[in-house]
This record gives C-alpha cells, structure tokens and sequence, in this order.
C-alpha cells in the first residue's frame, strides 16, 4: 500500500534516487529520457487529422488545470492524450505485472491517475468537456476517436 498524505487527501511517491534505495544505470537514464510529456507520436498524429478536418485548435495551455494536450477553446473542450502505463490503462490487471521498482512505480502511476480525476472535476467546474484518449486508440482507431470529436462539436455548435 501506497503512503497516503491525509491532509492533502493524495499518494505520496516516494524520490526515485539512490537515496531511497532505487538505482538508475545510464543506459535507463537514457532511455527514461527520450520519453516526452509532449508531442508524442500519437498526439502528433490526432492533431493532424483534426487539422485536416479545418478544426482548430490551441496546444498544451498552461492557464487550463493539467495543461491539456489539445484545446478547443471556442467549444470549451480540453482533450489528453494518454500514456497506458503511465496513466493506469486497465490498471487492476497491470498493476501486478509491474515487477521492478515496484515500491517507486505503484504510487507513481495512481498518484498520476489521481491527477488525472482531479483535473477531469477541474476542468468540469469551468464547463469544460474532457475527452481522454489511449494512446492506443489513436493508433489503432483514429478514425473512431475523430467521429467522437465532429460529433461533440457539431452538438455544441447547434447549441451556440
């Protein structure tokens, strides 16, 4: 079980330093380091097909909670991009295939799906929509995923 900080209602991670007992070799160090937050290949390749289809947006806004991947500021919706392991896909099963680093990797990725839920109120509170994709689904089923995005905004635009 995860440290839990009651106050603050959240999972504590622990440091990922040798400190506290997790050793990083320079091969993994550099590994680690290509994987990036932003413009990955997934979300690259939805914000070209949303260009595509003449649907505008803005990138990762910093003045929305969680910094959304893709803003569509006009029709209030924020759409995420998401990483299966670092965001928890099917995570009640995965969870037990994680076999390094346990101790560090468990509470990193619930804290992760934690924010994730935060954000998701966050954003509702100020009547935005969110939309959160595998990076999967992108890959697999593009098309789906940009039916489900004309289909929101044809709905909001027959509201406006």
């Amino acid at each position: 079980m995860a440290n839990y900080d009651k106050e603050n209602d959240r999972i504590l991670v622990p440091r990922f330093e040798e400190a506290a007992g997790f050793y990083t070799s320079p091969k993994r160090s550099r590994i680690m380091s290509k994987i990036r937050s932003r413009n990955s290949k997934p979300e690259l390749i939805l914000r070209r097909a949303l260009w595509s289809k003449n649907i505008r947006f803005r990138l990762h806004d910093k003045s929305l909670p969680g910094t959304p991947d893709i803003v569509i500021k006009k029709y209030k919706l924020a759409i995420f991009v998401d990483g299966e392991f670092w965001h928890g896909f099917e995570w009640n099963n995965k969870r037990e295939t994680i076999k390094s680093y346990r101790l560090f990797w468990i509470p990193k990725i619930e804290r992760n799906m934690q924010k994730d839920v935060r954000v998701n109120k966050a954003l509702r509170d100020m009547d935005y929509v969110v939309f959160r994709f595998w990076t999967q689904d992108i890959l697999k089923n593009l098309p789906k995923v940009l039916n489900q995005i004309e289909l929101f905004l044809e709905t909001r635009k027959l509201w406006k």
